[in-house]
């Protein structure tokens, strides 16, 4: 069964071997890896423009070759993104790369309980055959996998259309889960698909930048540049329980109380609705469910604002009066909506109010989700996890009969449902129904919320497989299998960024020892399946764009009309949609500039639920309330990439720190740099204190990058989106 991996494997690792000069021939060969050959429009020593692979902003950056090899890498000035700008992790992107624990060969539990090398026809027999044997014994229904918005959305598309169509697997997540799924959701219950309307254009030509819950001076940095290029002397106002650096640099901050954010919005939108700040015409010609709306939100007046969010009402008042006389009106928000027990319904009341003040499709406005991972948005659309390929829907027949079409396959290979989100496969790991999880690119074992029950959960399963750059990830540590993948630098692929932009990542690097991409590690799986006939198409990550092409045609996200990789570059990055036939005539671009949405009836839809108490409250026990995010712009999520670099290093904090307000460290004897415990009714963990004012009394905050912070979190979800709500949980400290 496995002859045709072995026969694979001697063809294509020949390339392992050479060392010689890079050559149209090698590229060219029908099948090959891509371990690090450059496309044939490269030269061996030249400048290339790609993408950043940290966050979701999407930067263009210089990479500068020697011999075929990048060396370094400068930002690039004419990219539309950036402008010539980079942040800390951009300056850094190839140090990680050079790490000394990469993964270079399979690793494989031995009896004795310890990790040895095996050779990749040794790995991919074990992982066929074990996958097999338990979903023989099981069913299809005891495998899930965990994918991530990491890798380029050809390899996501690869993996879902692997597992759900040809190893008839069902569900699969991806670790946009933590991040995007609250703003995926809102999108499309109030638009009809999970479209972001803005461009970065929209930082400079607002008059008044409304901030909810987003910290962009750190968490996205360039954008925040964006911002400061704006001309109009725009008010930017900051709604957040925590002074954060974009609060400081803020016209007003708005310190509210954590998780009151949908009354203060709802009370916001009262007052303009009572003082007619409202375009009843927008309201009337593109929207429906208005009259509703405006019936839910009469009850919350200032007086009600005020006792649940602790600001004045004056400020209140003064806020929806911002909202009302400024001419363009963006409203921004992140992780701080995203990640809540009601995170839906507070996007769109966020929505809402852009809405219903017409500020939406026009420069300068709209109601604007900020993308975290550096693909996912391309999760979003092609990873076939919570959407079949293309933004389509798994519950809908017309669509499984053309992605089938299209797939060349019969339509019955396809799910008729939606996957369970990952807090419901952990559910099913715990009930004894799934047996095996496969993790791609991503490391649950220290971001997930409530960290130790994860850890409890995977000493369930029976197989464990770790598909990754790193050996030694918390994840990694606790597999059955890892499946060394090659990094961003060493293979091709497009991002999609938080502006709609698709870019390219390059091969300009040879990936370490027998490191894949992880693209082709999907070919072997799928030899080693016997699904060969099924993929042959699939031969190179620019072939699966082609047939991702052909899933979008006809949606919100059609992108039809992209010739290749050479037009993205050419263009400086296209943000979708872009139909067959469309000329594209700038390089930024916003929706709903028509006042069409893709709803059936092509009007965005007011959506609205009474606010509910956050699952953990504080109490005479555990009176504190632990707020968690971003710590400093240097550190990206679990540090498994940042932390090779000495440089970023150098610029975050080497322990664990919680920031208390002086008065409560006062009350509790705590003194500047004191280790102190932090108990939540999870876990404990120690951190030093670090005296503050930017939080408020009653509350604390750790940063999200440290290992210790997932041992405290409260483990509940928004009922829609089944996102994590990590913002908020009870905790008690003693010193």
């Amino acid at each position: 069964m496995f002859q045709p991996v072995v026969d694979y494997l001697k063809k294509e690792m020949t390339l392992r071997s050479w060392n010689g000069p890079f050559t149209k021939e090698l590229v060219q060969r029908p099948g090959d890896f891509g371990l690090g050959q450059l496309p044939d429009r490269l030269k061996p020593d030249a400048t290339t423009t790609m993408i950043c692979g940290f966050c979701a902003t999407g930067c263009g950056l210089n990479i500068h070759l020697k011999n075929g090899q990048a060396i370094n890498l400068t930002a690039t000035t004419d990219y539309p993104v950036n402008l010539g700008m980079a942040c800390p992790k951009g300056w850094e992107a190839l140090t990680p790369l050079n790490a000394p624990d990469r993964a270079t060969k399979p690793l494989l539990r031995n009896a004795s309980g310890e990790m040895e090398a095996v050779s990749w026809e040794v790995a991919i027999q074990t992982f066929v055959t074990r996958m097999k044997e338990i979903q023989k014994k099981h069913g299809n229904e005891s495998i899930a996998f965990m994918s991530t918005g990491q890798i380029p959305f050809e390899e996501m598309a690869f993996l879902g259309v692997l597992s759900k169509f040809g190893m008839q697997l069902i569900d699969g997540d991806a670790n946009t889960r933590q991040c995007m799924a609250t703003s995926v959701t809102a999108y499309k219950q109030s638009f009809g698909f999970d479209a972001p309307p803005y461009t970065y254009q929209d930082f400079e030509e607002s008059d008044a930048l409304i901030f909810i819950g987003a910290n962009p001076c750190i968490a996205h940095p360039i954008m925040w540049q964006r911002v400061c290029r704006n001309k109009n002397n725009p008010e930017i106002v900051v709604i957040d329980p925590r002074k954060t650096e974009t609060a400081v640099s803020a016209t007003e901050h708005f310190a509210i109380q954590p998780k009151s954010d949908l009354v203060l919005l709802y009370a916001l939108a009262n007052l303009l609705i009572q003082n007619g700040w409202i375009k009843e015409d927008y309201i009337e010609a593109h929207t429906t469910g208005f009259e509703g709306f405006k019936t839910h939100v009469a009850k919350f007046n200032l007086e009600m604002a005020s006792k649940a969010t602790g600001i004045a009402p004056d400020r209140i008042l003064h806020l929806a009066k911002t909202i009302h006389e400024k001419k363009k009106v963006s409203f921004w928000w992140t992780m701080g909506v995203n990640q809540s027990h009601e995170a839906t319904r507070t996007a769109q009341a966020i929505i809402n109010l852009a809405l219903m003040t017409g500020n939406i499709g026009r420069p300068g406005t709209g109601a604007n989700s900020i993308t975290g991972q550096c693909n996912a948005m391309g999760s979003r659309l092609f990873s076939n996890t919570t959407n079949l390929l293309g933004g389509h829907d798994f519950l809908n027949a017309d669509h499984r009969h053309k992605i089938a079409k299209i797939m060349n396959i019969h339509v019955d290979r396809i799910p008729q449902r939606n996957t369970l989100a990952f807090d419901q496969i952990l559910d099913q790991i715990d009930a004894g129904k799934i047996k095996a999880l496969w993790l791609i690119a991503t490391n649950s074992a220290h971001s997930w919320i409530n960290q130790k029950r994860v850890v409890e959960t995977f000493k369930k399963l029976d197989f464990v497989v770790v598909q990754d750059m790193y050996h030694n990830t918390e994840s990694a540590q606790r597999s059955h299998l890892i499946l060394p993948a090659a990094g961003w630098g060493e293979k091709e692929g497009c991002f999609i960024n938080s502006e709609r932009r698709i870019g390219v990542i390059k091969n300009v690097r040879k990936a370490p020892g027998e490191a894949l991409a992880d693209f082709h590690i999907f070919r072997l799986i799928a030899q080693g399946w016997g699904l060969g006939e099924m993929f042959k198409s699939w031969t190179h990550p620019e072939a699966a764009f082609q047939i991702l092409k052909q899933a979008s045609a006809g949606q919100p996200c059609d992108i039809t009309g992209i010739e290749d990789y050479d037009h993205i570059d050419r263009e400086g990055g296209i943000q979708w949609p872009l139909p067959h036939g469309t000329k594209l005539e700038s390089n930024q671009r916003r929706l709903f500039a028509d006042g069409k949405y893709f709803t059936p009836e092509q009007r965005a839809i007011f959506h609205y639920e009474n606010p509910r108490p956050m699952e953990e409250p504080t109490d005479s026990t555990y009176p504190f309330l632990l707020l968690t995010g971003r710590g400093n712009s240097s550190q990206w999520h679990t540090g498994s990439r940042t932390e090779k670099s000495a440089v970023l290093r150098k610029l975050s904090p080497r322990e664990s720190y919680i920031e208390i307000n002086p008065m409560d460290a006062l009350e509790f004897e705590i003194k500047d740099q004191d280790w102190i415990s932090v108990q939540s009714r999870r876990g404990e963990v120690k951190a030093r204190a670090f005296l503050t004012q930017t939080v408020q009394r009653g509350q604390l905050f750790m940063p999200m990058h440290d290992i210790t912070t997932n041992q405290l979190t409260h483990q509940s979800f928004d009922p829609y989106s089944r996102q994590p709500s990590y913002k908020c949980c009870a905790v008690r400290l003693k010193s």
